[in-house]
């Protein structure tokens, strides 16, 4: 946006421009949180659960930040603060989803919007190694994914991007149309369908459908790419529309996956791609974004430097030879099997490593949520997992229905005391439960404690 004048910035809003800024220039990027203001900066005062952002207008300003866009009341309260713009609107939500709407179509970019019950951040982190060798592209940040924080990545997107690739979360109906209207997608990838939100949702069909809205927000000769044999989204699909499936029936298909590079087919074209991961999650997360990629116009090729997203299965090499898998950022059950998985898989390529499962509730599954983790429990044993440590009362289920040794705590901070002590050198540990657990609280503990080489914990 440094381009435009601060009049275009108050039009592109549907803002009032009370006070023009000092310079004929526009912002960087909008910011929400004042502690962040500085030069270049558009600070959004919002009105939150706990406090009043656009109180902090004058604060923003104080810090150097190009202008704030806040309500009319605030704003007139921002006079008297140093210098900036001050533009004004009764919903200063909905004009910084106008503004992001506006940039992304001054910057011209080919935008691929990305949702999913589960697998959606590793697929996004996966389109930006594939796409950033040959093109320039932007994508979502961290938990960047909702109607607050895809528009503030839409707006921090350089002039010159190419490629907007973003994540899109949900919690119920109707909150992808709402990200799809802001972003206005070329491409919608819809990585999976699968219990999650249920306890708001309340059945699988309904969460295809919500889904399925960013079927509905793609522009017409856009690009859906969908899982094969998924017949919930079948009633969403459109003519005007190109579909692109993928999975073992789909229109691009994992066909050889060995130790350092998959080959993959695509309409019967052959893709070969050399990949530093081995999980079978990640590989097979390979097919919708090479399918993505290929509707905005590149095929991939060689190297794939994939960087996770932070708590989405990085692993971390621990002293006494400790390996953690931190999966901590969320969790259900089809992601939690997936992890499983691949704990039991590096485990055995690690020889006589000892596979070790901390796992948090799984919220938000409604009324089966208990059926779900007893399930999980049946799971766990099956994966070969030798030390379970539960957290949570949902998550202590999963003990119930395991049947090697199991701890079982409260919450958190329960299991970051215990979790040091029952470790042993050579240990591989995976952490994951939904994000309200805290399960990165584990994660941070076990960073700083050094398992002994008798398998004793530390104290921290």
């Amino acid at each position: 946006m440094r381009s435009w004048t601060p009049e275009q910035v108050a039009r592109a809003a549907g803002a009032r421009l009370i006070s023009p800024a000092p310079t004929t220039m526009g912002p960087e990027r909008a910011i929400i949180d004042s502690r962040q203001a500085g030069p270049g900066s558009l600070f959004v005062g919002l009105h939150g659960q706990n406090a009043d952002g656009g109180r902090f207008a004058p604060q923003a300003l104080a810090a150097g930040a190009w202008g704030v866009l806040t309500t009319p009341q605030h704003a007139e309260d921002a006079r008297c603060a140093p210098p900036g713009a001050l533009l004004a609107a009764e919903d200063p939500l909905g004009a910084m989803q106008r503004l992001a709407t506006a940039w992304r179509r001054e910057l011209g970019a080919r935008v691929i919007g990305v949702t999913g019950s589960t697998g959606k951040t590793s697929t996004k982190d996966l389109l930006l190694a594939l796409l950033s060798p040959h093109r320039r592209t932007v994508a979502s940040r961290a938990n960047y994914n909702t109607e607050i924080g895809l528009p503030l990545e839409i707006l921090a997107a350089p002039a010159g991007t190419e490629v907007l690739v973003l994540e899109m979360a949900m919690r119920g109906a109707g909150q992808i149309a709402e990200l799809a209207a802001v972003a206005e997608p070329d491409v919608g990838v819809i990585v999976s369908i699968g219990p999650v939100h249920l306890e708001l949702l309340g059945t699988i069909e309904a969460i295809a459908a919500a889904k399925a809205e960013l079927i509905t927000g793609l522009r017409p000769g856009g690009t859906a790419v969908v899982p094969a044999n998924a017949p919930l989204l079948y009633p969403h699909f459109r003519a005007d529309l190109e579909t692109v499936t993928f999975g073992d029936s789909g229109d691009v298909r994992l066909v050889r996956s060995e130790e350092d590079f998959v080959e993959i087919d695509v309409r019967g074209r052959s893709i070969v791609l050399e990949v530093p991961f081995t999980q079978a999650h990640l590989r097979g997360n390979l097919l919708p974004a090479v399918a993505a990629a290929q509707a905005v116009g590149v095929t991939p090729e060689g190297w794939v430097a994939l960087e996770l997203s932070p708590g989405r299965g990085q692993r971390v090499a621990l002293p006494a030879g400790v390996t953690l898998i931190d999966d901590c950022y969320n969790a259900n059950p089809m992601s939690m099997r997936a992890a499983l998985e691949d704990l039991a898989q590096t485990a055995a390529r690690m020889g006589d490593a000892r596979p070790v499962a901390v796992l948090g509730d799984m919220l938000e599954l409604g009324p089966q949520a208990r059926g779900y983790h007893l399930e999980l429990g049946r799971e766990v044993s099956r994966a070969g997992v030798e030390l379970l440590v539960t957290v949570g009362p949902l998550a202590g289920s999963i003990g119930e229905q395991f049947d090697g040794e199991s701890h079982r705590t409260e919450d958190a901070a329960a299991a970051a005391r215990i979790v040091p002590g029952l470790l042993r050198s050579g240990d591989v540990v995976l952490i994951k439960g939904s994000r309200g657990v805290g399960l990165e609280l584990v994660c941070r503990t076990l960073s700083a404690t050094a398992p002994s080489a008798n398998g004793a914990g530390a104290g921290v």
